[in-house]
């Protein structure tokens, strides 16, 4: 095996607009109106849609069958005595071209025992595109007044319960299951998330689908707003949760490890990657790894089998895994 290089993996037809900046970032023709998420390495598909938004790779094999076939070969031995061929993560480009709805993601408690997935939907972004994103509630807010605003479709007041946080590029959110949030339009960013497609939608009212239907997991409301926070979160919960790294090395706080990790590398010339089943994108600059140019707005799969993954040249990396496996739960 070595290093793959991926081509954009946008589904169509999605909810909201965006996608432009996807494209412009990876020197790509241009996006469709509504295709703002890349899945990238992905062996998850869209909630409800199989197979939409799992990853082809160049030799036309989707990527959990090509995992199956030799999982230790992609994945390492430690990591399957861990997870088995589940690679615990999946990684997204997102171009918000217009502000996404207040939502929530149950945790995995939640997904086994009321939907039967494997995973919950913890997630966190890394900002390429500044703006303001909006994260966990200001104060408590009751069942009662929650509901009567999502009935309402009070989009006004769902956005003004939450933290607004105006971001910058290299700036990093981590966004805990249950925690309502959203982000705003213009932002582009990279997100690491458990490979899960749940969302719970407390607003829909610009967007094109109809929530009273499809904003629930088909849990219906009353059971899926359990899933939601309704605490509100403090300065210091708040500021544990968003981030402004300055060097290279690990960006996420440590309540991420157990769900998945992203490390900033700066490349200036000749250095290696530690091996290990990983996500490479290209944030800047023009890098070439195990011989395989890298430029920037690229994005590539580094199996487990590669070793460690000696790079050179000069720009910005994020490599993203998934959790060691001594977070086997």
């Amino acid at each position: 095996m070595n290093l793959i290089v991926l081509p954009s993996n946008r589904p169509p037809n999605r909810f909201y607009r965006g996608g432009r900046r996807i494209t412009d970032f990876r020197g790509e023709p241009p996006a469709p109106s509504h295709e703002p998420e890349d899945w990238i390495a992905s062996t998850t598909s869209v909630f409800g849609e199989p197979g939409v938004g799992v990853t082809a790779l160049p030799n036309g094999v989707p990527m959990p069958t090509a995992i199956g076939q030799d999982p230790e070969a992609w994945l390492g031995k430690d990591h399957v005595a861990a997870f088995g061929s589940d690679t615990k993560l999946l990684v997204k480009l997102l171009d918000a071209g217009q502000r996404l709805p207040v939502h929530a993601h149950p945790d995995g408690d939640f997904a086994s025992k009321h939907l039967g997935h494997a995973h919950g939907k913890a997630e966190a972004w890394y900002i390429l595109n500044g703006g303001t994103v909006y994260l966990g509630l200001r104060q408590d807010v009751s069942s009662l007044e929650l509901r009567g605003l999502l009935e309402r479709q009070d989009s006004e007041g769902l956005l003004d319960l939450l933290n607004p946080v105006d971001v910058s590029p290299g700036d990093v959110v981590y966004v805990p299951s249950g925690e309502l949030h959203a982000i705003g339009e213009g932002v582009f960013l990279l997100e690491v998330q458990e490979p899960e497609d749940l969302s719970i939608l407390l607003e829909w009212r610009d967007f094109e689908l109809d929530g009273f239907r499809d904003g629930h997991l088909g849990l219906g409301f009353d059971l899926a707003l359990r899933a939601v926070s309704h605490r509100g979160l403090g300065k210091k919960e708040l500021e544990e949760l968003a981030l402004r790294p300055s060097k290279s090395g690990s960006v996420l706080p440590p309540a991420a490890d157990e769900y998945f990790r992203v490390e900033r590398i700066f490349v200036d010339g000749p250095q290696v990657i530690d091996p290990g089943f990983a996500v490479i994108v290209a944030v800047r600059g023009d890098v070439t790894a195990t011989g395989t140019p890298v430029p920037a707005g690229s994005t590539a799969i580094a199996p487990h089998s590669i070793g460690p993954l000696p790079v050179t040249g000069q720009g910005e990396l994020l490599v993203c895994r998934p959790p060691r496996p001594e977070h086997r739960s």
